[in-house]
């Protein structure tokens, strides 16, 4: 079967985007804000309840842990000298190294270190600096 130089470049570009579109085993590909909100907001994580269980995205809400309306911008400026992203990061692996103001230490789960991937932890922070 041939095609002419005008068909060709459109099965190339539709393959091009079916294979973006596309989620393979081995990785991701698509928005790693959207993939870290799907985390948020899943059932558990591993054995640990999920974070929108205890964290709200309404500004002030507070249901268990602080409110994380707006996280993305108010990060920065939580721990002198820790840029946004090693301060969330450091709030998923290690909860009690820096405790938000009027909140109890040992509240949150101290397992998602374990239960959570790399990946999904740069994802999850991904998440969270869009929340702004």
């Amino acid at each position: 079967m041939q095609y002419n130089k005008a068909t060709l470049g459109i099965l190339i570009l539709v393959a091009g985007f079916m294979l973006v579109s596309c989620r393979g085993g081995g990785g991701s590909v698509g928005d790693p804000a959207s993939e870290g909100k799907e985390i948020f907001e899943q059932a558990t994580i591993g054995s640990a309840a999920r974070c929108k269980t205890c964290h709200s995205l309404e500004p002030g809400a507070i249901i268990i842990g602080p409110s994380i309306a707006g996280i993305g911008t108010q990060a920065v400026s939580r721990i002198p000298g820790m840029s946004a992203e090693e301060y969330l990061r450091e709030s998923i692996i290690d909860p009690n190294a820096y405790v938000v103001e009027n909140f109890p230490a040992s509240v949150m789960p101290n397992v998602y270190a374990s239960q959570l991937t790399e990946e999904q932890v740069d994802l999850l922070v991904a998440y969270m600096l869009s929340l702004e």
